[in-house]
């Protein structure tokens, strides 16, 4: 499940298909993501524009001829003048490397590759992962195995999603407020679509922090329990600490086993990743499926992992939990990880892993590479930590007209980069930018690379909020395209 709502979770720029298409809940779900985009490929006559069962092997840069030489299934070579690629930010999936997993004999699965139709329905089933996904999973199966085990790695401030069905009413509202809502959406922080809040948990008294952080729970959404309640929740450390004391009352009060409530409350700062829990088809959230006498918790802070054996898990302390099932809702290599599995050169023969190596990954404006011309990164290294599509649909509006300028002025052969002074100057906004929020304090977690051993431990994204991000593009942009060198007469730069 998307746990941004539906009427954002979408294109902003056809107004009669935001007016028509359907959405039944309030969050869309894998099939219907999947729906909406073949919806749109057949509208808009995409199809014929698409190349499948065909996967680039490598790209290389060349200064002679100023073009892409991609390598393609069967050894085929497209040439190409830009290269823009869109690999995703959360796509390379991670399997943590634990000993004993190939003895395993039952059914093991990454939740990024879930086999269609398989079925956990009476099934011991193991869960390693608590994140977005892994709350998803063990809040949407608990009542339909025979048992369900999770191995929780780090306890999450998880608030319910709110997900409900679509009334016609509300659907209404959206069609008659869809320039405010998207305006909202790109003058905001997240990107979610609902109004962030302006006031200082300071500012409030304990009855009134109260009423607004219930209100928000009730509302549900993790973004908007972190945003919509008070404008501090992730800046000030008193102000988070309200936020999470919430939270864990909240789980005390619906947890019934003290020992299961204990495991599952988290006691560092709240700044991960929002969660909410997606709220299971029959309407409890994920702290309630602890309440199942099926449903059984490990932390393995205390009783780590020791192996995998033939017959399910087995910890520190001796325990073999028997399973049928082991499901690993680990994440990915995220952000960078699809582009150092693929072998991409740019000038010189440099390769973007090798590029990355000492830094982590960079970029300027979160798109461009120096000593990579001609190629743009939808979703690369320190774009906006934001709502995706919004975000995508400001990088794809800043390439396009970038390169329409180029073609206007560059001559035959136009070369677009970015200098390794703007590069340097767009990290260090980027590190201020998070040094200003908890976030920075939280960094044992995917953001800053921390799930995947031996990874570079560095900040990954634009913590600026959507309005500032957009705001940043626009000044590059009237500044004549600051921060790009000409590298061939007439090409933009500044």
């Amino acid at each position: 499940m998307s746990d941004t709502e539906s009427y954002v979770y979408r294109y902003s720029w056809d107004e009669e298909d935001l007016m028509s298409y359907p959405f039944k809940e309030h969050y869309v779900k894998q099939p219907e993501v999947l729906a909406y985009l073949e919806h749109v490929v057949e509208r808009h006559e995409l199809r014929k524009h698409m190349r499948f069962n065909t996967q680039m092997l490598s790209a290389n840069w060349t200064d002679e001829d100023r073009r892409w030489h991609i390598t393609v299934t069967g050894d085929k070579v497209i040439t190409s003048k830009y290269l823009i690629t869109g690999l995703g930010l959360l796509s390379a999936k991670n399997f943590p490397s634990i000993p004993g997993l190939d003895t395993f004999k039952g059914d093991l699965h990454h939740t990024a590759a879930w086999p269609k139709d398989y079925s956990v329905a009476g099934k011991r089933v193991g869960v390693i992962g608590c994140g977005s996904t892994g709350v998803q999973v063990i809040t949407e199966i608990g009542r339909h195995v025979k048992t369900l085990t999770c191995f929780q790695r780090h306890p999450q401030y998880s608030v319910p999603s709110g997900d409900q069905k679509v009334t016609p009413e509300y659907r209404a509202w959206i069609n008659e407020n869809w320039d405010d809502i998207f305006y909202r959406v790109r003058h905001s922080i997240t990107a979610f679509g609902f109004k962030e809040s302006e006031q200082s948990y300071h500012d409030a008294s304990p009855e009134e922090r109260l009423r607004v952080f219930e209100e928000n729970w009730k509302k549900g959404n993790g973004f908007r329990f972190m945003f919509g309640t008070f404008n501090d929740i992730a800046t000030d450390a008193e102000a988070n600490e309200g936020a999470c004391e919430f939270i864990r009352n909240k789980i005390d009060q619906i947890v019934k086993d003290p020992e299961k409530a204990r495991k599952l409350k988290p006691h560092d700062v709240y700044a991960r990743r929002p969660l909410c829990d997606g709220n299971a088809s029959n309407g409890e959230s994920y702290f309630e499926q602890f309440n199942r006498p099926n449903v059984h918790i490990v932390d393995l802070k205390e009783t780590p992992i020791e192996r995998v054996e033939a017959e399910g898990v087995r910890t520190s302390d001796g325990t073999l939990h028997e399973l049928d099932v082991l499901i690993f809702a680990t994440g990915f290599d995220a952000v960078e990880g699809n582009y150092t599995r693929i072998l991409i050169h740019g000038r010189d023969g440099l390769s973007l892993k090798d590029a990355w190596a000492d830094s982590g990954p960079t970029s300027y404006l979160g798109v461009c590479m120096p000593g990579f011309p001609n190629l743009f990164m939808e979703n690369g290294p320190k774009g906006a930590f934001t709502n995706q599509p919004p975000a995508i649909e400001a990088q794809v509006e800043f390439i396009t007209d970038l390169i329409a300028q180029a073609e206007k002025v560059g001559g035959e052969a136009p070369v677009i980069e970015a200098t390794s002074e703007a590069e340097k100057e767009y990290s260090v906004l980027c590190e201020k930018l998070a040094a200003n929020s908890l976030f920075w304090k939280a960094q044992d977690n995917w953001i800053f690379g921390a799930n995947i051993p031996g990874k570079k431990r560095c900040l990954r994204f634009y913590f600026g909020g959507m309005q500032a991000y957009r705001e940043r593009l626009a000044e590059c942009a009237a500044d004549g395209y600051a921060g790009f060198k000409p590298l061939a007469e007439g090409v933009v730069g500044c």
